[in-house]
This record gives C-alpha cells, structure tokens and sequence, in this order.
C-alpha cells in the first residue's frame, strides 16, 4: 500500500468521525516501541516482522481467500461452505465464531475489540495476528499485546519501520485489503451484511465506509 495513495481516504475518514490523526500515530508508535521491546511473548525485531510479512505473502499470494466478517449471519454462511478450501482471514469478533466451531483462523485482523481470549488461543494454535492500533485501543494493545506471539503491528496512519498500512479502515475491510495486497488469487466474503439495521449510528456509519472501501478494490 502506498500511503500517499491512501492519505487523502484516511483523511476523509478522520473528518468524517472526527478521529484524531495524532491519537492513530500515537498508537501506532506505542505498538511499535512494544514489538522492538519485546513485550510480546516471543521478541518481534524490525528484521522478524519482516519475516512475518514473508509468512503473509507465502499464504496469501496467489491463494483463494475467505474473509470472515462478523456480522450475525456469519454462521448460516459458514454453514453454505467449506472453510478447508481456503486461506481463513477472519476480522476480529469473526475469529471466536469460527473457533467454536473447530476452525482456527490462518490470520487474524484485529484491533482487539471482539473475544480476544478466542484470539489468544486461536494465536497459540498457529495463527498469525494482525494488530492495529488506533488512537482508542492504546490501553487494548497494552493489555493484550504482550500475551500475543509473533505479532504484525498495523496501522490506518503513516507506517513505521515495523507497523504497517496494508489500506483500510475496519477490521472487515482491513482484511480484504490485506489480501489485494498480498496478491489473492480470490477473495471471497461471508458474514458482512452493510445494511445490517440492528447496529448503533457509529457502526452504520463504519459499516458505509467499509462498502465505500471494499468497492474501491
């Protein structure tokens, strides 16, 4: 993702909720500090988060895609298919509904708002997790981060050397830009529902931009 690219995007989005750039830019260097302190539980230098983005690349390049949102007809969608024919990038809350059914995601995106013990223990089972950190999960990323393995710091400002912008903005579309960037062979999407009505005014708002966004790839 090239940032000047999606700078004037992320600008609109901070106007739009009235975000704080420096709060996003903040959170994104405490995160970044953390992984080079390694205060996750397996040191994460510049040099191994480039090695998890290797890892990225080597699972999603030129692989079919399931991006799991979790919107509340997750589950009757999951039902429709087979999770085995494809790589399993699921979108934070997304990642414990698949837990409970015996399906450990192959990556999870997350700025860790969902049941983040179902992403621990989905972490500890192999799978590779994404943070992002915005300027209103600082006290999230400090909590939780330092029980993660391996992590990969992401971010929706300017990326730092071990922080990244892979485009975005909710975890469900982080996750489809994720695999554009990657190099998907497909992507292909269940649980999201951008109408969904049963949601507060901020997440129908959210849930517009993601459409906007997804749309735009």
């Amino acid at each position: 993702m090239d940032f000047d690219s999606w700078e004037p995007t992320y600008l609109k989005i901070l106007a739009d909720f009235g975000f704080s750039r420096k709060g996003d830019e903040r959170a994104a260097l405490i995160l970044s500090r953390m992984l080079e302190q390694g205060q996750s539980k397996v040191k994460v230098k510049v040099e191994d988060n480039s090695a998890g983005i290797l890892a990225l690349a080597n699972l999603i390049y030129g692989k079919d895609i399931l991006v799991c949102g979790n919107a509340p007809i997750l589950a009757d969608e999951l039902d429709m298919i087979d999770t085995s024919d494809y790589v399993v990038i699921t979108a934070d809350g997304a990642t414990a509904v698949l837990f409970d059914r015996g399906v450990v995601s192959d990556i999870i995106v997350t700025d860790l708002d969902g049941d983040v013990e179902k992403e621990i223990a989905a972490n500890k089972k192999g799978a590779i997790v994404i943070v992002h950190a915005h300027g209103d999960n600082i006290d999230k990323v400090k909590k939780y981060v330092p029980r993660l393995r391996g992590v990969i710091g992401s971010t929706q400002a300017a990326p730092l050397d071990n922080v990244y912008n892979f485009g975005g903005f909710t975890d469900g579309d982080r996750c489809v830009y994720l695999a554009k960037e990657f190099g998907a062979a497909s992507i292909t999407l269940v649980g999201f529902d951008f109408d969904d009505v049963n949601v507060s005014d901020m997440k129908k708002k959210k849930l517009k931009w993601a459409k906007v966004l997804i749309d735009a790839l």
